[in-house]
């Protein structure tokens, strides 16, 4: 851990590093809040799966947009703004399920929700970039950022479990959106975040990420992984409602991330030899397969096991997908291909989480399981012979570039 302890300590790190973090740990929470607010207000896990996948279908739509308009207007104007109207949406949502509000208001919500959460993931990693000069520490940076943020979706199902159990769906959704301003606006203030250079120029569409090749093969592999989120944020929630313990849902969640986190750790201190398009099928396939297991789960501390297990290979099948993006791009469109992996990502969830909440209340949170793990096997599956002709890439850091291509780029 001293790698990581040295990156820490450099100069102005901690700083913008800590904020960061507590920005994040809104994200951990925000997906159960409005599931669990949305079940409890009309009863049906239907809606509420709906409209977490419309969270994630608008989240999806504006996430490149998002970042474009942080490269070309600056991180303090922007995302201080996008930190705003998330958290008056939140408090939105808050008011209308504490007053019973019709259903089509509470979906409408949902979406405009996942139109402005910060990249607040996005800003920090332009920021590591910034402030470390060598290929290696920004290495062992983007690794440990990967760690902490996985950290942070371990804490922040606990967190929002418990307020929803002490308090109301209602006080979590304003603590959710509270901490993310919080965070948000401490990132943004130290003198990191301010001396970002703005960048207006708008690349060619030669030099899109989805116009490069292989490129289109990471994201479908990245959808995979998606899926699998989506249904296990959904399902798990359900299994442990109608196990009757509602509280555990923040458990379950937390042993997914806290699987991944630790897959993370054990991917930023191992040297490969392979290809990282293969590592991706890999990972892609494991947490693909895993995951058609949790059907099998006789109760609440397998079902939370097998979490882990599958969260084992979260984590380093997304930094694989990173490292891939910034490989395959020119540094003109970085940020952008960057926020594609997250679209990828973002869209399997989404998609997963709509229909694992009509299989639920249809069938059982067995057939969603099942069902989720075919659609991501057919995944990995299809981006097979797209990644397996990127088999000549670099073995070592992709992320290796020179320090003043970092600071023109950004995530």
């Amino acid at each position: 851990m001293a790698a990581y302890w040295g990156v820490l300590r450099t100069p102005h790190a901690l700083r913008v590093f800590l904020p960061a973090l507590l920005g994040r740990l809104s994200f951990g929470m925000v997906g159960l809040v409005v599931l669990l607010g949305i079940a409890r207000d009309t009863g049906s896990y239907a809606y509420a799966g709906i409209a977490t996948g419309l969270f994630g279908i608008a989240n999806v739509l504006a996430s490149p947009y998002r970042a474009r308009w942080v490269d070309r207007r600056g991180q303090r104007l922007t995302l201080n703004l996008l930190a705003s109207a998330y958290a008056l949406s939140l408090c939105l949502m808050a008011l209308l399920t504490g007053l019973a509000a019709p259903v089509w208001s509470l979906l409408v919500v949902a979406t405009v929700i996942g139109v402005f959460p910060p990249p607040l993931s996005a800003a920090m990693r332009v920021l590591w970039g910034s402030m470390l000069s060598t290929p290696a520490l920004r290495t062992r940076a983007y690794s440990l950022d990967a760690v902490a943020e996985e950290i942070l979706y371990t804490l922040g199902p606990l967190i929002a479990a418990g307020i929803v159990t002490l308090g109301s769906p209602s006080a979590a959704l304003v603590v959710t959106g509270v901490i993310a301003l919080i965070g948000t606006f401490g990132l943004t203030s130290g003198s990191q975040s301010r001396a970002q250079v703005v960048h207006p120029q708008v690349a060619t569409r030669a030099d899109r990420p989805i116009r490069q090749p292989g490129f289109l093969s990471v994201l479908v592999a990245i959808a995979g992984a998606g899926i699998v989120i989506g249904i296990v944020e959904v399902a798990a929630p359900a299994f442990a409602q109608r196990e009757g313990a509602p509280a555990m849902s923040g458990l379950l969640l937390a042993a997914f991330a806290a699987g991944s986190a630790l897959g993370g750790l054990v991917l930023g201190h191992r040297e490969w030899t392979t290809s990282p398009s293969t590592r991706l099928l890999v990972f892609g396939s494991m947490m693909a397969v895993l995951s058609g297991t949790l059907v099998l789960a006789p109760g609440l501390p397998a079902l939370g096991f097998g979490l882990a297990v599958v969260g084992f290979f979260l984590a380093p099948s997304l930094v694989t997908g990173y490292l891939l993006a910034d490989h395959l791009t020119s540094p003109a469109v970085r940020t952008e291909a960057s926020s594609w992996i997250n679209t990828a990502v973002n869209s399997g969830a989404a998609a997963a989480s709509a229909v694992a909440g009509l299989l639920i209340d249809a069938r059982s949170t067995g057939t969603a399981f099942t069902v989720g793990a075919i659609a991501a096997v057919i995944c990995v599956a299809a981006a097979a012979p797209g990644l397996l002709g990127r088999n000549r890439m670099p073995t070592e850091d992709l992320s290796a570039r020179p320090a003043a291509e970092d600071r023109e780029s950004a995530r």
